[in-house]
């Protein structure tokens, strides 16, 4: 089953832009009938522009205007025609002086999108492979993902994180051809550069390794004639990289280039490259344009443009360094990122910055990781001396005032993005009234309030939870050692508006990942079994299903208990340092979903939660009344005549044998089971449960005439919790996969469950996630279930299947 349902990142996306364009911030629409370049209007009013990426200006410039002009009067407005069969009379005249800026082959694209479309693909070989930098551009990613159809392997890094890379190269090497990287040179959210000395360096030490860079945010104001940062670096382009240039932003027409120094590599790109000869070719204006452009930097005049870009940079550094403003990256590029944590802090300060009149970009999820959201500033020629240290003075009186707005702290934000801490006032309260009880055990929480709350709603009511404190404690195996932690937040008249509990644990990374993904991962757990595990602060716990919240909507400061107790547990994430942050099982709510995404999370599908909720029939007779058409068909057919072949056995108090028989039992299913994939339970927890009154194991036991003489042997066990006469919580379930098909192993147990809830009178029976489509076949109600989640970075978000490249799955 998957566990991930198709299109959910993108519905998330969609998600994350609405509530952006909502809060007035992205998707605008640029007024006025000129633009110069130094200022945008936007909603009526005339603003600073300090989001463009032409950093040198030359969009504006006359000889640029001028030549787009006389290329449409003399050529048209477009040439249509593929490449393939004839290029524009301008388009020889462009290549040559792009060939001249960087001394080497090189191949003009319509733009860089459909440049690695066409490059890639022809570029990478059958026998190669793929490492992508986390943070290198979308278009990159797309376009190499497109080899999976040729089973080229696609891993992925950490941004930046070069061991991890020669680690990758190392398991690679033995068996490709060669091994691809693929980054930025100047990445375009935080302004960070690639390593490109310590790249060289690896490249020195494996031959096999090539470089695929693509640097179009470091163009035309770096580098020799404006070849963009890598060749400042590199000087010549070796035959092992791969460039990528662009003629739109800063060198200010429009198109790419690709800059290959492989004759071979270079002969077979240029003759096909897929878009290269598909695609329209570009316009008599881009070309003209880009012509004019390309005499600028071939002359000593772009070093002048560059050093007055460069002044207005390093104005805007010093001014920077006098503030306590979370400058995430600090270094010479025109790119310039100020953390604010949570999208909603990001929301208001763009907007209060719009309105002292200055336009500046939000970094945004997926751009960004979601709690890593913030301001890109983008400084070029246009902007003067002037109106960059009022951007400053402006950004150092208004993001204090957003922060406390949106009820977050400089060191919050700082924490986020890993920044110094600084000395801080105690932040103000969110409700002056409320009162926050925090315990680190169910014994300090009153057990009559607790079940009241929390007590009908699956294993955790009030001795469920002692339980499981018992249980996940002091064992030999870190996975199986829990902190249980518990909030209620009551208001003035300590009425409580809120309730949950959460739990920090060791997980796998992909518990909510593809099932491709984690049959990947077992196999690497084979021989290293903490492999891609993290600590998760996560509500609930890796043992309990269900509603893990109470939730009291009605009252008026509902959204405020909400947001307390994301403080708190924001608290213990720093105390801990968890990689993750999990609010799991809630039904969709849009009101919740925005208030989560604003605080810094990203919703994720989790398998659907089955449940029975009302046995209203009397007798098991009266069950099949109760069921559709179509399961009634499948209970006479699958199910009720398979009952005879089972001895059916409730066990309250089994012993040691019996344990041992039902703990085999739960293990096949466990590893047969990747939809959550989650630890193995350990086996004091089923001791545990023989001496526990809550607790009854339903066993199946397969009859001596069907199983060729043998007798008494236990196929299939269902371990189930009583919660208060309230709800039947069958919590998991062990089978013998040589009986299941054969016999009907899971169905018998799913309806000797039901039958055992309604001879013990329960009102409800709790089945939990998975296998939605057999439980719904015996009468479940499917309810859809998300999770909210905070990752330290993208990286991880993709790994757990909430981002959709799905790098770490190989075709």
């Amino acid at each position: 089953m998957a566990k991930i349902k198709h299109n959910n990142f993108l519905d998330t996306v969609n998600e994350v832009f609405t509530d952006a364009k909502e809060q007035g911030v992205l998707h605008l629409y640029a007024e006025g009938d000129s633009f110069t370049g130094r200022k945008i209007r936007v909603k009526q009013k005339d603003l600073f522009h300090f989001g463009t990426t032409g950093y040198l200006g030359l969009e504006q410039d006359e000889r640029l205007k001028k030549a787009a002009m006389d290329g449409v009067y003399k050529y048209g407005t477009q040439f249509p025609l593929s490449k393939s069969y004839i290029s524009n009379p301008l388009y020889a005249k462009l290549e040559e002086k792009i060939t001249q800026l960087y001394n080497a082959p090189i191949i003009i694209t319509k733009n860089s999108t459909l440049g690695h479309l066409g490059v890639i693909p022809s570029a990478v070989e059958d026998g190669d492979a793929i490492i992508l930098d986390h943070q290198v551009h979308w278009s990159v990613q797309s376009a190499a993902n497109v080899l999976k159809t040729r089973s080229v392997p696609i891993e992925m890094i950490r941004h930046s994180h070069l061991d991890m890379l020669e680690d990758k190269i190392k398991k690679l090497s033995s068996k490709y051809k060669k091994i691809w990287y693929m980054a930025d040179g100047v990445y375009s959210m935080y302004g960070d550069v690639a390593p490109i000395d310590e790249l060289m360096e690896l490249c020195n030490k494996y031959p096999q390794l090539h470089l695929y860079l693509d640097d179009v945010h470091g163009m035309s104001w770096a580098g020799k004639h404006g070849t963009g940062y890598v060749l400042s670096k590199l000087g010549e382009l070796p035959e092992n990289v791969l460039l990528f240039g662009t003629l739109s932003k800063t060198f200010g027409a429009s198109g790419a280039v690709a800059v290959c120094t492989h004759k071979k590599r270079y002969h077979k790109i240029k003759t096909f490259g897929g878009p290269l000869t598909f695609s329209a070719q570009l316009e008599p204006a881009s070309v003209a344009a880009a012509i004019a452009s390309a005499d600028i930097h071939l002359s000593p005049e772009i070093y002048m443009l560059q050093n007055e870009l460069l002044e207005r940079i390093t104005l805007f550094n010093t001014l920077l360094s006098k503030t306590d403003l979370p400058l995430v990256e600090q270094n010479n590029s025109p790119v310039f990122y100020i953390g604010t944590g949570m999208p909603v802090t990001g929301y208001n300060f763009v907007n209060r910055l719009m309105k002292e009149g200055f336009f500046v970009n939000l970094g945004i999820f997926p751009a960004v990781p979601v709690k890593n959201t913030g301001i890109r500033v983008t400084i070029s020629r246009h902007n003067q001396e002037k109106e960059i240290k009022s951007l400053v003075d402006a950004m150092v009186y208004h993001y204090p005032k957003a922060l406390e707005d949106t009820y977050t702290t400089p060191d919050k934000v700082r924490s986020a993005f890993k920044l110094p801490i600084l000395k801080e006032k105690p932040k103000k309260k969110l409700v002056d009234e409320f009162n926050v009880q925090y315990e680190k055990s169910i014994l300090d929480v009153d057990k009559v309030e607790w079940n009241k709350l929390m007590g009908k709603k699956g294993v955790f009511d009030w001795d469920g939870l002692l339980f499981l404190e018992n249980v996940f404690t002091k064992n030999e195996r870190s996975e199986n050692n829990w902190d249980f932690h518990y909030i209620i937040i009551r208001d003035e008249a300590h009425v409580p508006i809120l309730a949950t509990f959460f739990t920090y644990a060791l997980w796998k990374e992909d518990m909510l990942a593809p099932i491709s993904v984690s049959i990947q991962l077992e196999e690497t757990r084979k021989n290293d079994p903490y492999y891609l595990t993290s600590n998760v602060l996560g509500m609930g716990s890796p043992f309990t299903e269900g509603e893990h919240v109470y939730l009291d909507k009605s009252h008026p400061n509902w959204k405020l208990a909400m947001k307390q107790m994301l403080d708190k547990i924001e608290e213990l994430e720093l105390e801990f340092n968890s990689n993750w942050l999990v609010l799991r099982d809630f039904e969709n709510d849009d009101e919740l979903s925005q208030l989560f995404h604003q605080q810094g999370f990203i919703k994720t599908v989790m398998p659907d939660s089955c449940q029975i909720l009302d046995l209203y029939w009397k007798t098991m007779g009266e069950y099949p009344e109760s069921l559709s058409t179509r399961s009634k068909k499948h209970f006479k057919k699958d199910i009720l005549p398979y009952e005879e072949r089972f001895s059916i056995v409730h066990h309250v108090s089994p012993n040691e044998t019996q344990i041992d028989q039902f703990y085999e039992l739960y293990n096949n299913v466990n590893k047969h089971n990747l939809a959550l994939n989650m630890f193995p339970l350990p086996k004091n927890l089923f001791t545990m449960m023989a001496q526990h009154p809550n607790w009854e194991f339903i066993v199946i036991y397969l009859k001596e005439e069907f199983n060729k003489g043998k007798s008494h042997i236990p196929v299939g066990v269902m371990f189930c919790y009583k919660n208060l006469g309230a709800t039947y919580t069958p919590a998991f379930i062990g089978m013998d996969y040589n009986y299941t098909d054969e016999h009907q192993v899971y169905r018998q147990l799913l309806y000797q469950t039901i039958k055992q809830a309604t001879k013990l009178k329960f009102n409800k029976i709790d089945f939990g996630m998975t296998a939605s489509f057999e439980k719904k076949k015996v009468g479940a109600t499917i309810i859809p279930k998300v999770a909210y989640i905070q990752a330290k970075d993208n990286y991880s978000m993709e790994l757990m299947g909430v981002m959709e490249t799905n790098s770490f799955t190989n075709n």
